[in-house]
């Protein structure tokens, strides 16, 4: 396998688990469980983080969706 077609499927491999974990964080924001919200959320930051530091998604991109993310989280608490 080229290093060109590694590269990508590692990409796509991180950009998918990151997406998957936000699906699920808005997922258990519609339950309303809070205790639940606050897990889910500290694992979607963590993973978009990840997913920045690994160079697949810009780091601004990933502060742009921690601060979505976060603005869900202080909905849920009202």
């Amino acid at each position: 396998m080229a290093t060109t077609a590694k590269k990508n499927l590692n990409n796509r491999v991180v950009s998918s688990r990151a997406k998957t974990v936000v699906k699920k964080f808005d997922a258990v924001v519609e339950t309303g469980d809070k205790e639940a919200v606050a897990s889910v959320y500290a694992e979607a930051v963590s993973t978009v983080d990840k997913a920045a530091a690994k160079g697949v998604i810009h780091k601004n991109a990933a502060n742009r969706k921690k601060a979505q993310l976060a603005k869900k989280l202080a909905a849920t608490s009202k």
